[in-house]
């Protein structure tokens, strides 16, 4: 099949997060199962890396970088936008990575126009607690005035869980088919012991460490992780991440107020063996969201042998109650805390690990993943004729998922 991806950022653009990381591990793997998979995107925060316009091959996908014009945080591409209407019918299938930004809605049209599918993925922005917390009223004029066609016409909707699934239908839009296939992981064996930075040796040479690791956001709960640290002594807390938000004054202030600042590390992005290093060596990893609709760095961790405690709002968190693979915890920092406390204590720890492991292993390699999508491609397959609408799903099930 020939598969086109639109996705706003992408590789090297790695301070974007999880979805660039899961979108390039998709493309990626069905590249490798033999189909032509091209990816367009835009050239934000690549760092002059990568020519634009023209085509990269990078692991076997063909990617091209487009500039972007004002308004920047719409990521407006005019130039992909003559791709689009140029090449779009030459795809068997469009997969659209986001929603309120430009390339979704410009892909959406050329695709309708040309008459091909298009899957929707909108990588966990369809929450209505997140939508009223972050520009409420920008959000809502763009759904009405947008995304609602978009979400119309599409073939389908790909979310990476059940859980995300269940907050879009909230939001009473007219959702297509819903289709749940989660991100993948490829794991990563411990980097040898020397290949880590010294800042991180030292850090796992100390106290047992809980690991945060993603960006430095609201919506991520450190603002109650930080606090739960007080009922729980004799460890350390390595918040890893990128500070995109500008909120890493208020979390040391935070930690100030707890008293627990001299056991708060902030260690900013990492990669590589320094990342490796946390994952294998940390006691367990803790991602303590408000709205998640996966959580690769839980994935990440479950790869890597280690217990997790995730709080409800995750996308995993039932794959860790049903795989026993940690812990789910409600989010107060006392309740939290005592979790936490409990988790580090549990004799079973180690084994939670090894379970998350085999889970890991077994329900989310990349090939089984993109076996799933590809499934999910040929089903949406037949082009639908110019201006015709996908099918939608009966609002009064709420649940109306497939999973291939």
């Amino acid at each position: 099949m020939k598969i086109l991806h639109v996705v706003p950022t992408y590789a090297p653009a790695w301070k974007h997060g999880g979805p660039i990381r899961s979108v390039h591990g998709l493309c990626k793997a069905l590249a490798a199962r033999g189909h032509q998979v091209t990816v367009f995107t835009t050239d934000v925060d690549t760092g002059g890396a990568v020519p634009v316009g023209q085509a990269v091959q990078l692991d076997g996908v063909e990617v091209w970088y487009f500039p972007v014009t004002a308004p920047r945080r719409l990521y407006r591409s005019p130039r992909m936008g003559d791709a689009l209407r140029q090449w779009i019918a030459g795809f068997d299938v469009v997969h659209l990575h986001s929603v309120f930004l430009w390339p979704t809605a410009a892909a959406a049209r050329a695709a309708e126009r040309a008459g091909v599918p298009y899957l929707l993925a909108p990588r966990g922005m369809l929450v209505p607690d997140l939508l009223r917390r972050r520009g409420r009223w920008r959000k809502a004029a763009w759904l009405r005035l947008v995304e609602r066609r978009t979400l119309a016409r599409a073939a389908g909707l790909h979310v990476t869980a059940e859980l995300e699934a269940e907050e879009a239908w909230k939001l009473d839009l007219p959702l297509p088919r819903v289709f749940v296939v989660p991100n993948g992981i490829d794991s990563e064996p411990p980097p040898p012991p020397d290949a880590p930075a010294a800042p991180v040796r030292d850090l796992l040479a100390g106290p047992p460490v809980l690991l945060y690791l993603g960006r430095l956001s609201w919506k991520k709960g450190l603002d109650r992780l930080i606090p739960a640290l007080a009922r729980v002594p004799d460890i350390v807390l390595a918040v890893a991440g990128n500070d995109e938000e500008g909120i890493r004054p208020k979390l040391e202030s935070l930690a100030r107020e707890a008293e627990v600042a001299d056991r708060v590390r902030f260690l900013g992005p990492v990669d590589g063996a320094d990342k490796a290093a946390l994952l294998h060596g940390c006691a367990a990893l803790v991602l303590p969201s408000y709205s998640e609709n996966f959580g690769n760095a839980v994935l990440e961790a479950m790869a890597a042998g280690r217990p997790v405690a995730v709080t409800p709002e995750v996308g995993l968190a039932g794959v860790v109650r049903e795989e026993r693979a940690g812990i789910v915890a409600e989010g107060d920092p006392n309740l939290l805390g005592d979790a936490l406390r409990a988790l580090l204590a549990d004799p079973d720890r180690e084994a939670m690990g090894r379970r998350g492991a085999d889970a890991a292993s077994r329900r989310f390699g990349w090939e089984a993943v993109a076996e799933r999508m590809e499934a999910i491609y040929r089903s949406i397959g037949s082009p639908l004729p110019s201006g015709s609408r996908a099918p939608l799903g009966p609002p009064a099930s709420r649940r109306p998922t497939d999973s291939p």
